[in-house]
């Protein structure tokens, strides 16, 4: 679902991923401008994916999102704390409220 809003705004999905390893690899092999990342990944941590996108591409990496169910009243402290980019509540995801991120990063 989050897919065909996210291409119907006009964004191109190139890849999705279901593990941090998987992620890791296909940042590596599809260079993204943008990556979104569930803070929750089933038993995995989307705040050490975003730790670990940041350690690999320290300079040139992906403007990273981070998304989730939860509103980021209950996770801004942790969200502040990560490299990202900023967050956009899955309720608000849209290829706008991405774009919105990644311009106020680039301010």
């Amino acid at each position: 679902m989050a897919r065909s809003s996210l291409e119907r705004g006009g964004l191109e999905v190139v890849g999705t991923a279901t593990t941090t390893t998987q992620a890791l690899e296909l940042i590596g092999a599809l260079r993204p401008d943008v990556v979104l990342v569930d803070i929750a990944l089933g038993t995995e941590s989307g705040f050490d994916l975003v730790h670990r996108i940041a350690a690999a591409e320290p300079f040139a990496g992906p403007h990273v999102i981070l998304i989730s169910t939860r509103r980021e009243d209950d996770v801004a402290e942790l969200v502040s704390a990560s490299p990202a980019a900023g967050f956009v509540w899955k309720a608000d995801l849209s290829a706008r409220a991405v774009r919105d991120v990644v311009a106020a990063g680039e301010q």
